[in-house]
């Protein structure tokens, strides 16, 4: 049974809107901020693919990607989610604020979340964390940021699904 009773959020809906639009605002500004200063994060992401600030261990430096151009491809990739991710999330606070089909934005919301989800935690923590070992440089290292935005997806996405009264239509 899907809820279209227009009444007033419960307390749960509340913080799963909440949660969901701070996580959007968070991932448009950061979108934002990458489109319009392209070249700081380009660095970032560039140093840490190219494995030029860790140990510099031959075991692991076969994993590095030097070329510029897949640097930048990269890059540009990650843009174009970071971009997506806050639309759909906006998209999913808009559905939890209109109150009209409390299914529908938990869905949305938890596309956007698990865009979320996937950038930060496959993205950022295993693969540039682990695989180009981010873990070993001082400078570019992203780590720490990319588990606090990694947990609190984690949190907005378990908001998200908790069973709550009528809200708990599916």
């Amino acid at each position: 049974m899907i809820t279209t009773d227009n009444t007033r959020h419960s307390g749960l809906g509340l913080a799963a809107g909440v949660l969901t639009g701070i996580l959007a605002l968070y991932i448009t500004l950061v979108a934002f901020g990458n489109i319009t200063d392209f070249g700081t994060n380009q660095q970032f992401v560039r140093h840490v693919l190219a494995m030029d600030s860790t140990f510099k261990d031959h075991d692991l430096m076969w994993r590095a990607i030097t070329s510029s151009a897949l640097q930048d491809t990269a890059y540009v990739l990650i843009i174009v989610w970071e971009t997506v991710a806050a639309l759909v999330l906006i998209w999913g606070t808009y559905l939890w604020a209109a109150r009209r089909d409390v299914a529908f934005a938990r869905r949305i919301s938890t596309y956007g979340l698990l865009m979320l989800l996937l950038l930060f935690g496959a993205g950022f923590i295993a693969i540039g964390g682990e695989w180009f070992a981010m873990w070993q440089a001082k400078a570019w290292n992203g780590e720490d940021s990319a588990t606090r935005v990694f947990l609190l997806s984690g949190v907005a996405l378990i908001v998200n699904h908790l069973p709550g009264g009528k809200e708990s239509a599916a």
